[in-house]
């Protein structure tokens, strides 16, 4: 078993890696290359990674009909999640869709409470109107709004899409462990992604030797390396902390694009964030849903 310090730097770097996916999807955007594409390759070139992973060919035998509905359903839900989200950054900036995706949890809190499965405590009720604060600063008021719609929508139906997607695809995975169960989505969502740019014939297009590399890169670090070692920090520090310093990656998100793309982070965007991730530690604190159980964030 690793050590407590080395299992936090592991989520930190899970949470950069995962952080990091907005940015490239905006380089490739700035760049004529498809979103399509970009997911396309990133979900082709780490399938096989996973699998590894998860233990071989083997840890995946499992009944025919779970791995149908791992690889459509699962696989599905993944390339909604992602395309909805990434495909946000043609109306806002990487720190504004790191922010408001990670309202996520506030969104599983509203759905347990709507399903009966969590009791609403005054704390979430806090902290969701702490987080609902922090939308509306960084959106700002529907007369005078600071986001354009398209993107905003785009945003947060991804989180709120996630957030129903997560307790699904808990139940679904059955006695298959998360790596396992992961492989099967990654496949399905690389499925979808190749048929879809082969399809719309964007596969290659505008995929120069630096697009190749950045592909390679988002599905390495951001995808399966992410990936495991969120998986080996989680099972060391458990839910609430992984999910406490996993905030650090709408942080690192906004100032990395702030680096690399000249975005700036306003001031509104920076005290909205703020406040989602203040919603978001006393969402955890308040033992919430095994949120960080999720195979991928987008």
């Amino acid at each position: 078993m690793i050590s407590e310090r080395r299992a936090s730097g592991l989520i930190v770097l899970a949470a950069c890696g995962y952080g990091t996916l907005s940015i490239a999807t905006t380089l490739g955007h700035r760049a004529g290359v498809a979103l399509i594409a970009l997911m396309a390759w990133r979900y082709l070139l780490a399938a096989p990674i996973l699998v590894v992973a998860a233990g071989g060919v083997g840890a995946l035998r499992v009944p025919l009909g779970r791995a149908l509905a791992l690889l459509a359903v699962g696989g599905g839900g993944q390339t909604l999640v992602t395309w909805l989200s990434l495909s946000s950054l043609e109306w806002l900036n990487a720190a504004q869709l790191g922010f408001l995706f990670y309202t996520y949890p506030a969104w599983v809190a509203l759905l347990g409470a709507a399903t009966g499965s969590e009791r609403l405590t005054a704390t979430r009720v806090v902290a969701l109107v702490i987080a609902l604060g922090g939308i509306v600063l960084m959106v700002g008021m529907p007369w005078d709004s600071a986001l354009p719609l398209p993107g905003l929508l785009r945003a947060l139906g991804s989180a709120i899409i996630y957030a129903a997607y997560i307790p699904l695809l808990h139940r679904m995975r059955g006695p298959l462990s998360p790596a396992a169960a992961s492989s099967f989505v990654i496949a399905g969502a690389a499925t979808v992604f190749v048929s879809w740019a082969w399809l719309t014939g964007v596969l290659v297009a505008g995929m120069t030797p630096a697009f190749w590399a950045l592909a390679a890169l988002i599905a390495v670090f951001s995808t399966a390396v992410a990936f495991i070692v969120f998986l080996r920090g989680l099972e060391v520090l458990g839910p609430v902390r992984t999910a406490i310093l996993s905030t650090v990656e709408p942080f690192y998100t906004a100032i990395l694009a702030a680096l690399v793309l000249g975005q700036t982070i306003g001031s509104t965007t920076l005290a909205g964030g703020v406040c989602i991730i203040i919603a978001i530690l006393l969402l955890q604190r308040s033992a919430s849903p095994p949120i960080p159980d999720a195979p991928l964030p987008d």
